[in-house]
């Protein structure tokens, strides 16, 4: 039986699904029962509600050990999803003991259990820095800690070292380094978010650009790399390097609503996560434009996914056309 810990996220959903949809026994953590709704809601959206019925759900916390003594009996392998993310720094110790402490707790028990093989999903935040003469980000890309990282990037940094460490204890994995994550539902969490915004007219674009990638598509790579021999690597997946301005183009275009039109370049990036950082502190709201937030958002980071295009000869989905069908959705 397959382990699935987040499984009431977007990739986690979709992975229960997918695994489901091939064959697969599934066991699932959840931490309340209003979180299974929205996992439900996906299963229905894609009209597969009796797939949904199949899911084995265990109520349990990845930072809660006693919890996960129930949720790893008899298992065999583990596809970890569970992962807070959030760039607001008040959030740091929560992120820290979510994301690095959770992810220890599941290679201990995994070591514990002999659990055959475990796939970590990571994030391209946690892959390397530039040196002057790179042009492209790959997983052999060196980090340097000298350099700039927000809260979130360190503690799934922190997390890739509990997988490694796992590793060099004996247990199999597999790390996927994810772009920027489309797909539907979970409008409200994430890169849903995005389509919310431009839905409501989002007046404003930037010109950073980064990787980005369908849900689908991360699943689907995943589940093939657990079931090969491949072991001990770890792959980034983005379908395309694409600029903001584009993707949000393509998002309003494809639900019929106005593009936004106002460039917001990083002056003015600047002086909004600082009037943002003000305003929460005086009214103790929570961060609507963080720093990293801002700074992301004219990045310029340019990503490889040739790794996985050779070990899987496979390709992805065309970002601009996956953004038209799951608007429908």
């Amino acid at each position: 039986m397959i382990l699935v810990t987040g499984g009431t996220g977007l990739v986690g959903a979709h992975l229960l699904l997918h695994l489901i949809d091939n064959g697969e026994k599934v066991r699932a953590i959840y931490r309340n029962v209003a979180s299974i709704d929205k996992t439900k809601s996906l299963f229905s959206m894609y009209k597969k509600e009796s797939l949904f019925e199949q899911i084995e759900w265990i109520q349990a916390d990845i930072t809660e050990v006693p919890s996960l003594e129930i949720a790893f009996q008899n298992i065999d392998t583990v596809y970890h999803c569970a992962a807070l993310i959030s760039f607001d720094p008040k959030d740091e110790d929560i992120l820290r003991k979510t994301n690095i402490e959770g992810t220890a707790n599941i290679v201990n028990f995994s070591i514990a259990y002999q659990i055959k093989k475990l796939c970590f999903i990571s994030s391209i935040a946690t892959l390397g820095d530039l040196l002057p003469h790179e042009k492209f980000i790959t997983e052999e890309t060196e980090w340097n800690p000298e350099k700039y990282h927000n809260d979130y990037a360190i503690s799934k940094y922190g997390a890739e070292m509990e997988i490694w460490r796992g590793q060099q204890e004996g247990l199999e994995v597999i790390i996927v380094n994810p772009g920027v994550i489309l797909g539907p539902g979970f409008r409200e969490q994430g890169s849903g978010q995005l389509f919310t915004k431009v839905k409501n007219g989002l007046k404003f674009y930037t010109m950073g650009s980064t990787g980005f990638v369908a849900v689908t598509d991360v699943v689907r790579m995943a589940h093939q790399l657990m079931l090969s021999e491949i072991k001990n690597e770890r792959f980034t997946l983005i379908a395309e390097n694409s600029v903001f301005r584009d993707i949000l183009n393509a998002m309003a275009d494809a639900l019929d609503v106005k593009r936004p039109e106002i460039h917001a370049k990083p002056f003015f990036m600047e002086i909004l996560w600082r009037l943002d950082w003000f305003v929460s502190n005086v009214f103790q709201q929570k961060r609507k434009l963080s720093q990293a937030t801002a700074r992301a958002s004219y990045s310029e980071n340019t990503y490889s996914n040739q790794k996985i295009k050779d070990f899987l000869k496979t390709d992805f989905i065309d970002i601009h056309h996956y953004i038209k069908d799951i608007s429908k959705l």
